[in-house]
């Protein structure tokens, strides 16, 4: 079993930057890959990025790409999720994961954490 705790959420302006964290206890993150995902309210669970265990492949969605960035410290059990330009459509409660193989579904996830709200004002 893999617990995942996510943190880093919070207020922030229009154009600004925010980095989240996702702790991994449990087991080794190392075996994992990490998702991102995000939900804004009245929305539908929207997929961000994923990194590979390697920490080499990158994917994001549309919406992210050239803003978002993943990264992660295996030897510190952690996940990452850098955010800049932030856009009031980035509001959303943002969810990490993990699952052994590469996926951008939420279903595939087999661990997941229980988000951390973001809110950027106009």
């Amino acid at each position: 079993q893999v617990q995942l705790v996510e943190s880093g959420g919070g207020l922030v302006q229009h154009g600004g930057s925010l980095r989240l964290s996702c702790a991994a206890s449990g087991r080794s993150l190392s075996s994992y890959a990490v998702a991102w995902f995000r939900q804004a309210p009245g929305s539908e669970r929207e997929f961000v990025g994923r990194m590979d265990r390697r920490g080499i492949i990158h994917y994001y969605g549309d919406s992210v790409k050239g803003r978002f960035t993943i990264s992660r410290d295996n030897a510190k059990n952690m996940a990452y999720l850098q955010m800049n330009s932030l856009e009031s459509e980035d509001t959303a409660v943002y969810y990490c994961a993990a699952a052994i193989y590469d996926s951008r579904r939420w279903d595939d996830m087999e661990y997941k954490g229980k988000g951390t709200l973001v809110t950027v004002s106009l």
